[in-house]
């Protein structure tokens, strides 16, 4: 016997480990779960299966999160979907929901708080904002790991995709991580 579900959720996430975690979750918390690694299977799965929610994340490989929204959007104009990032900037956060998202998190996300976000039609005026925004030095160094962790830790690879040379790549790999 089939147990009623809260609705279809897609995710979208390059990452393996990260969408079969989410697909575990969400299943177990009555969501009918569809998952994809790319836009081309998402919008697939989107056409077929028709999600009520969306979590997609803002870079994929090769590909840019608020494109698979946009034609998400477009394509499901009731889609509630929730844009997820582990870079976050004002400028994408802004663009995500000039476009159609509900709501804009950063990983990790508590689960509880990304369903709460398919839901929300308004935003929190009460959420804290930091005093200070993080360092540059944060940023890149965050970026930098973000880069090393999609080459499998291969630093000749990582310094190429960044430009850099490898033993610049090395050196600052060997600073300890800015303070907050």
């Amino acid at each position: 016997m089939n147990k009623p579900t809260k609705g279809k959720l897609l995710v979208v996430d390059d990452d393996d480990a990260f969408r079969e975690s989410m697909e575990l979750e969400f299943t177990d918390r009555g969501y009918h779960v569809i998952s994809a690694a790319d836009s081309a299977t998402a919008l697939g799965l989107a056409a077929v299966h028709r999600p009520n929610f969306a979590v997609i994340d803002m870079r994929l490989e090769g590909e840019r999160g608020l494109e698979v929204l946009k034609d998400l959007i477009e394509r499901l104009p009731g889609l509630r979907a929730v844009m997820l990032t582990g870079y976050g900037s004002i400028a994408t956060a802004i663009e995500a929901i000039k476009i159609g998202a509900r709501h804009y998190l950063t990983k990790p996300c508590d689960p509880d708080a990304l369903e709460e976000a398919f839901h929300k039609d308004e935003g929190d005026p009460t959420v804290d904002v930091p005093d200070a925004p993080p360092s540059l030095a944060k940023h890149e160094r965050e970026y930098i790991e973000y880069v090393l962790a999609g080459t499998g830790g291969n630093i000749s690879e990582a310094a190429r995709r960044l430009g850099l040379h490898r033993q610049s790549l090395q050196r600052k790999l060997r600073k300890y991580p800015p303070r907050k």
